[in-house]
């Protein structure tokens, strides 16, 4: 994803600024969604894997990336703290 847009993507409810899922984030957010235990914020359940994702720098949301392009719909985030597995910040 492009570094100039990267720095001016933010959550659009929290305005916290976001970064690319790390590989590890990746696979432990796919890993909860094939065992049908990830929800989005509007409390719809996520049924594909994501190929690519941004979280908030606080790592409490994410959002999809389809096609290179961030999905930044308020309701269409997704919480961490479902995330059982998800790895501990850096």
């Amino acid at each position: 994803m492009d570094k100039r847009l990267l720095d001016i993507l933010c959550c659009p409810v929290s305005k916290v600024p976001v970064r690319p899922l790390q590989r590890q984030e990746l696979d432990a957010l796919n890993k909860a969604i094939a065992a049908g235990q990830v929800q989005t914020v509007a409390g719809v359940a996520v049924q594909a894997a994501l190929s690519e994702g941004l979280v908030t720098t606080d790592r409490k949301v994410i959002y999809r990336v389809e096609d290179g392009i961030p999905v930044m719909l308020p309701e269409e985030g997704i919480g961490t703290l479902q995330l059982t597995d998800f790895p501990a910040a850096a």
